[in-house]
């Protein structure tokens, strides 16, 4: 990976250190992929050690679980010690889970808003902590348009998205005055293998509900990492605290 000369000035992260959580696959690998063309020095975390593919000289890997507070320590840590401060923190790393309500178990829904509220709350609170002291920052959570909308089967998935989706208006509002902006970014359905496990052909099940967004088809992963990446960048510098839809226009519905 090399840093694309072409971005231009608002959109490039030169000289910027990146944390990315949820790295191995899907829309958190193409983040990394998105940040590092436009200039910026990463860590990569994950729970899968295919994450370590992604090593090399701007790009340090580590696996962990995100849920847990030694994690967000380390990570936050090792982009201080391999590339000296902390600018961009991307929240990615989630988990998903279908099933009604009253068939859950108190252990699925503690195991669904670990990895997602509380795994954002964590790694939010360590990168807060560097980026006060070292003059600012940005948080992108990801979110999801569940978020705003309910649907069946999603009790645990849709609360703790709607969790991050407060916490990061929060975080706006709490450190605006301490040079930190926090937005938060709500995809719509996402081609991705986060139903690896639940359902058959998962991603095929995912691209089926294209016709349900007014634009005809399901997103891509590289679709929110180029929202992601404007977030992070100077180009949204007066967008603060906001939940940006990527949905393909179902909320316009």
């Amino acid at each position: 990976m090399s840093p694309t000369r072409e971005t231009p000035q608002g959109w490039s992260l030169r000289g910027k250190v990146a944390v990315v959580t949820g790295a191995a696959r899907g829309i958190g690998h193409k983040t990394v992929h998105m940040l590092h063309s436009r200039g910026a020095r990463i860590v990569a975390s994950d729970l899968n050690e295919a994450v370590h593919a992604l090593a090399g000289d701007d790009v340090a890997t580590l696996t962990g679980d995100v849920a847990e507070e030694e994690t967000a320590r380390r990570t936050i840590a090792l982009a201080n010690e391999r590339f000296g401060g902390l600018d961009i923190l991307v929240n990615n790393a989630g988990r998903t889970m279908n099933k009604p309500l009253i068939d859950m178990s108190l252990a699925d829904w503690e195991g669904i808003m670990a990895i997602n509220a509380r795994g954002t709350f964590l790694h939010a609170r360590e990168a807060l902590r560097r980026m006060i002291t070292g003059g600012g920052g940005v948080i992108v959570n990801v979110a999801s348009l569940v978020s705003v909308v309910g649907m069946k089967d999603l009790a645990a998935y849709a609360a703790s998205k709607g969790a991050i989706a407060q916490l990061t208006k929060v975080i706006a509002v709490e450190y605006g005055d301490r040079s930190v902006r926090a937005n938060a970014v709500a995809p719509g359905v996402v081609e991705t293998d986060i139903l690896e496990g639940i359902v058959e052909d998962s991603r095929a099940k995912l691209a089926s509900y294209g016709p349900v967004h007014p634009i005809g088809r399901v997103a891509q992963p590289a679709d929110i990492a180029e929202i992601i990446a404007f977030l992070a960048a100077p180009a949204s510098g007066f967008m603060t605290g906001a939940l940006v839809m990527a949905d393909g226009g179902y909320t316009a519905l």
